[in-house]
């Protein structure tokens, strides 16, 4: 948990005021504890968490970015339109495995898009307390409609693109007990000078309406007569659009009580004005919290969160055993407060805590204290107790737990008597489900196993065997002596052997120790003196498909729960495989399309040189939407580059259109902002659910005048012939297939002789985690390093993509097109 995600304050715009007040109003009505908006970016086929409302940013982290086509519930609620309801955590297992793996709370939510006349802006969706059955949310999910649609009303009028390409907002939502007075909202008017504040404010500085004198300055007092100057700065820095760093704002009541305020600059000022308006909030946690005086007097520790991820309070005993200052945990974030809680382990609790309604307890290992004379141990015991608004937490000491590894060794043992210390009551058939749903080669299902199956049960060896023409044939193995399992690779189903009567007979075989298996099978030749085995049979919907072999280093016995839960396991492995070998017989289909699809020579030109390069993506179908040309167009040459969203046949078939398209609109030699125009409504009436990014530029051979123009896609970069290389800053639309209005602007720039013109798709320079800027700069980079004006193209293509190309898991395909005008020694010689 590192960083923050940025606040309201920190990205003020009539867009920004539009997405938190449709955020926080769709939390209400739909009855849920948090919430946010999705929203279409500049980068195509994906999507990008634009507010989260009522949870903490970083902890959040891994769901700001989403691709469209993935198997998710908001990627499914954008690209088909739909609402997708989720009443409770076993249907969001049974339709979205994936997503429920990530969060495996006990949580409902709502799904919702935001449709315009003319465009998909983006998904509306609110966590909510988890319920049996669909039918009790449709009431809030009909609500939850009408926020999206008044939502998409908004968008439709706003005068700029509606995309979001940053960190998400993170804000607090309505308190969940408004009665209680603990919350009040006001605003600025620094035009002026005017500050209303609601009825709830009122009652919480116990100020009455009639004595407020409603100036800035008056409100400061009242908040904080102790930290009025510092609220007065913070809110006329704001005013000013340079909101502090320090936001949200804690400052101490007048009864020596807790208080938070959060402001921001929803919409621009008068024309001529220096300031904005500004809407904020104050908030009391009130006794339960930071006023309860009692609680510093407690043994154990005591500290409260809240919904942001920030404290709010923590006594004495709780800074003592957390080893940091009470000064320096309140008002900053737990992570921040204290950076080595920054653990997995401790990060999934407290998420779990945030989304569902039951407390969770946890040890985590705190670093030593060289500052302490008297220490306590290393281990702290940690609960979390949810609440709406503050979620509370208790510490204390506790004795030492085992690392990691001590408790994998003694699971791993597999012991010599029975009842052995086994992972496998704790090991639940949905676990390698939800792994295997990523899977999708026989080799990827394979590692999957491995990774998942063995260390549950401390197996050491793995064997997985696929039918084919009735015979078994090795398809995986781990941990055996080599060369061992080679005599039984393409057995026969006659074969007297375990493995394969595990398959014919349909009944898992398990040996507690190679005397057994000996016994059973005379002869049968044994890779160790001891150890035991388990033969499970692979089988799909009654089909055979192969079987798989368990090896343990030591004598062990399986237990009844464990065979039944080992031959579950088999089940699912076997039609994970099933499903694996359709998936590559289709793939070698698509590859095919993929071939076809794509240019086979480009244009040859006596002045222009050009090389390009395809590397399919390695997870799905490896057959995806990027393309690039080189079409004659008049006396000149159309440099094109596109990526249709999404992958697999519909992709490529798409694909494939548009290119003829594109060649088509230069063949005729239109201007590039007409070929860009013409695509684009193309595309919008073929409809095919997807749109697309693409840059074309037409160049002259002769002269070297480019003109380009841009459509949602990564900026090309040109390498000058002394070396220096910069990325051309185009002035572009919105992808294809969004808006058919859309304009797109024309660039000229000069490409010298000798100079390098590089386009390519995202996939080259878009990486997980890594912001695409900074794949950009790496690209720039390596263009300036990969060669000199003498390097032909088809050879700095090859070094720009050598890092792709012997990387096993590319989640994305990547094209890249060079071309360059030959020097005029260069065009002589040919």
């Amino acid at each position: 948990m590192t960083g923050s995600g940025e606040d309201a304050h920190r990205a003020p715009g009539r867009l920004a005021a539009l997405l938190i007040d449709a955020s926080t109003e769709a939390i209400g009505a739909a009855g849920g504890h948090a919430g946010g908006i999705y929203l279409r970016s500049h980068t195509s086929g994906v999507l990008r968490l634009a507010v989260l409302a009522g949870l903490p940013g970083p902890l959040f982290k891994p769901w700001w970015r989403l691709h469209a086509d993935r198997p998710f519930p908001v990627a499914d609620a954008y690209r088909l339109g739909v609402h997708v309801v989720l009443p409770n955590a076993t249907e969001t297992m049974r339709r979205y495995p994936q997503f429920a793996a990530g969060l495996p709370f006990q949580f409902g939510s709502l799904y919702v898009p935001v449709v315009g006349a003319s465009a998909t802006y983006g998904v509306l969706t609110v966590l909510r307390p988890a319920t049996a059955d669909a039918a009790e949310v449709l009431p809030a999910c009909e609500r939850l409609t009408r926020v999206a649609e008044e939502l998409a009303a908004r968008l439709e009028g706003h005068r700029e693109t509606v995309a979001w390409d940053g960190e998400p907002l993170c804000v607090r939502p309505p308190t969940a007990h408004p009665s209680e007075g603990r919350l009040g909202r006001f605003a600025w008017d620094p035009a002026s000078g005017v500050v209303t504040a609601d009825a709830p404010l009122h009652a919480l500085l116990g100020v009455a309406p009639t004595e407020f004198e409603g100036t800035v300055q008056a409100l400061a007092k009242a908040v904080s007569d102790a930290d009025a100057e510092r609220v007065l700065a913070a809110l006329q820095e704001t005013a000013a659009n340079r909101p502090p760093p320090s936001l949200p704002l804690y400052v101490r009541a007048p009864d020596g009580g807790l208080r938070l305020m959060e402001f921001w600059t929803p919409d621009p000022g008068p024309s001529g004005s220096d300031t904005r308006p500004v809407r904020g909030f104050v908030l009391d946690p009130g006794p339960s919290v930071a006023g309860d005086a009692a609680a510093d007097l407690l043994p154990e520790g005591v500290f409260c969160l809240d919904r942001l991820g920030l404290v709010a309070y923590a006594n004495p005993r709780a800074a003592q055993l957390l080893q940091r200052p009470r000064d320096l945990l309140l008002g900053r974030s737990l992570w921040d407060g204290v950076p080595w809680l920054n653990q997995p382990d401790f990060e999934d609790h407290l998420r779990s805590a945030l989304l569902s309604p039951d407390p969770v307890h946890l040890h985590v290992r705190r670093p030593p204290d060289p500052a302490q004379d008297s220490y306590e141990g290393d281990w702290l015991a940690l609960s979390v107790y949810p609440g709406p608004d503050v979620l509370t937490c208790t510490v204390q000491p506790a004795s030492r737990m085992p690392d990691p590894a001590e408790a994998a060794g003694a699971g791993a043992s597999g012991g010599g008597t029975a009842g052995a210390s086994s992972l496998a009551p704790l090991y639940r058939p949905i676990v390698l489900a939800i792994a295997l749903t990523e899977a999708v080669t026989a080799r990827q299902v394979s590692a999957v196993v491995m990774r998942e199956l063995l260390p549950a049960f401390g197996g050491r060896r793995l064997a997985l065997y696929l039918l084919q023409d009735r015979h078994l044939f090795l398809a995986w193995e781990s941990g055996f002596p080599p060369g061992f399992l080679a005599p039984f690779d393409g057995v026969g189903l006659d074969a007297q052997l375990p493995g394969v009567e595990t398959l014919t007979t349909g009944r898992p075989l398990f040996f507690d120790s190679m005397e057994q298996l000996s016994a059973a099978y005379p002869g049968i030749p044994l890779d160790a003196a001891e150890g035991a085995r388990a033969f499970l049979p692979l089988i799909a919907s009654g089909r055979p498909v192969g079987s798989c072999i368990l090896g343990f280093d030591r004598r062990r016995s399986f237990s009844g729960e464990e065979r039944s839960v080992l031959t579950a396991l088999a089940g699912l492995i076997a039609h994970a495989m099933e499903k694996a070998q359709r998936y590559e017989s289709e793939a070698a289909l698509a590859r095919g399309l993929q071939q076809a699809l794509l240019p086979r020579r480009l244009t040859d030109h006596p002045l222009v040189e050009t090389a390009g390069r395809y590397l399919p993506g390695t997870q799905g179908m490896e057959v995806g939407g990027d393309w690039y040309d080189v079409v004659e167009s008049g006396d000149g040459l159309a440099l094109v580059i596109g990526d249709v969203q999404g992958h697999g046949v519909q992709a490529a078939a798409t694909m494939g259109q548009l290119r003829s398209a594109v060649r088509a609109f230069a063949l005729s030699d239109r201007p590039p902002d007409e070929v860009m125009s013409g695509t684009n409504r193309l595309l919008i009436d073929l409809d095919p659910g997807q749109f697309a990014s693409c840059c074309y530029i037409r160049l002259d051979p002769a002269t070297g005048l480019a003109r380009a123009a841009r459509a949602g896609h990564p900026p090309p970069l040109l390498r000058n012939p002394d070396g220096s290389t910069r990325v051309l800053d185009l002035p572009g639309g919105v992808v294809l297939g969004v808006d058919a209005d859309a304009r797109y602007p024309i660039t000229e720039l000069q490409v010298e002789p000798g100079a390098v013109l590089a386009l390519y798709t995202d996939g080259l320079v878009e990486r997980p985690g890594v912001d695409i800027d900074d794949g950009i700069s790496a690209l720039r980079v390596a263009l300036t390093r990969a060669g000199n004006p003498s390097t032909r193209l088809a050879d700095l293509s090859d070094r720009l993509t050598t890092a792709a190309r012997h990387t096993a898991e590319r989640p994305d395909d990547i094209a890249l097109l060079l071309a360059t005008r030959r020097p005029e020694r260069r065009r002589r010689q040919r």
